[in-house]
């Protein structure tokens, strides 16, 4: 009697294992990869007396035609009212997302807006373990050499409607009562970023100096903060997808540390926002404890400096 229930026992522990895997799946893949959220965060970047402008920041939407509730919640952003919107890459999914993304983004187009690529705009994404995202580089996608979607149609569709592209380019623009310099680079981890034909310093008479980049790389962050640019825009990293309650991000797929993997930071003397991303791969549809995101940050002025004070750097 007594060695059937030790059977039992070894039996039901596995089994609760299991069960409790399948619920945890069935919440990352159903649940948390549709809970969609808004982030707010004041940025103290503009000069005393400067009027505050709101930029929305989207990333990482992976979009394929059929996901229709983040379709209407990327619509649904219009009504905050953004003066800028920044798209920082990895945009589609799917070689027909185009009328979709263009449809989820129509109101947003009427803005002023600025994008750059990410390697997901060029190549499809391709069935492998789940699990490999935990040590994926994504450095692989540099050995496919012939883009397999409409990247180009997807950027044509985007500036037909006034939007810049900053893909290893600098810009000037207009965004509330500021005078804006952005600068731009393409994708580091595919190799195509080129920060030598946009290096130099940003224009001093510029009321903001923008910088944007799908990957967060501190080599190019380092260059743009060096640059004078003040406030840095990226995404890449989906803020470590499936993150542990109370630790965070167990990987960044690239080279900021997994502190920064997602949220407002700083580097060096700029500040920096790494967005979560609002998808992830159609073989990967799960996130755990890092919920899909957009941001609207809303930039203040800094507060007078102190004599004898000086900005902290971190890296």
């Amino acid at each position: 009697m007594g060695h059937h229930v030790e059977v039992r026992k070894a039996v039901a522990v596995p089994l609760s294992v299991l069960g409790a895997g399948v619920a945890g799946i069935a919440y990352a893949s159903i649940i948390e990869r549709n809970w969609f959220r808004l982030r707010r965060f004041d940025v103290p970047v503009l000069e005393p007396g400067q009027r505050p402008i709101r930029i929305l920041h989207l990333s990482d939407l992976h979009l394929t035609p059929g996901r229709k509730r983040l379709i209407n919640w990327v619509r649904s952003l219009d009504a905050l009212r953004p003066d800028l919107v920044v798209n920082t890459g990895d945009t589609i999914a799917h070689p027909d997302a185009i009328p979709a993304y263009l449809h989820a983004v129509e109101p947003l187009l009427a803005r002023p807006g600025v994008f750059v690529y990410g390697s997901n705009d060029l190549y499809a994404p391709r069935f492998k373990n789940p699990a490999r995202y935990l040590w994926r580089t994504s450095k692989r996608d540099v050995l496919r050499h012939e883009p397999s979607l409409p990247w180009e149609e997807l950027g044509a569709s985007m500036t037909a409607a006034g939007w810049l592209d900053m893909n290893n380019r600098v810009a000037r623009l207009k965004v509330g009562d500021l005078d804006v310099h952005v600068g731009g680079i393409h994708d580091s981890h595919i190799n195509r970023d080129r920060y030598d034909e946009i290096a130099g310093p940003a224009p001093a008479d510029a009321d903001l100096r923008l910088g944007v980049m799908h990957s967060p790389e501190p080599r190019n962050l380092t260059r743009f903060a060096m640059d004078g640019y003040q406030l840095l825009l990226a995404g890449h990293t989906h803020g470590g997808q499936l993150c542990v309650p109370f630790y965070g991000a167990l990987v960044t797929n690239c080279g900021i540390d997994r502190a920064r993997a997602k949220g407002l930071h700083r580097h060096t003397t700029a500040w920096l926002h790494v967005s979560a991303g609002l998808g992830t791969s159609p073989y990967s549809p799960v996130r755990f404890a890092c919920p899909p995101e957009a941001t609207l940050l809303t930039l203040i002025a800094r507060p007078p400096k102190r004599r004898g004070t000086s900005t902290p750097e971190v890296r």
